[in-house]
């Protein structure tokens, strides 16, 4: 079961699954409500979340912490 987005902590790694694409992310700051500025610790490009998630959720849709 996903993480709630509003659950998300800057500082933390995340692991996204979304529409076959998967995603090491590290939060680095909260913007406004849902949002937050992640970077990408495989290529090391910065995006937001909501550009992540902008084409919506897939069937395989998870996102839950790495540790």
């Amino acid at each position: 079961m996903p993480i709630a987005l509003d659950n998300l902590r800057v500082g933390r790694r995340y692991l996204l699954i979304n529409q076959g694409e998967v995603r090491q992310l590290e939060i680095m700051a909260r913007l406004n409500g849902d949002n937050f500025k992640v970077k990408d610790l495989d290529t090391l490009e910065l995006y937001t979340i909501e550009e992540l998630l902008r084409w919506g959720k897939g069937k395989d849709y998870d996102i839950e912490e790495l540790r």
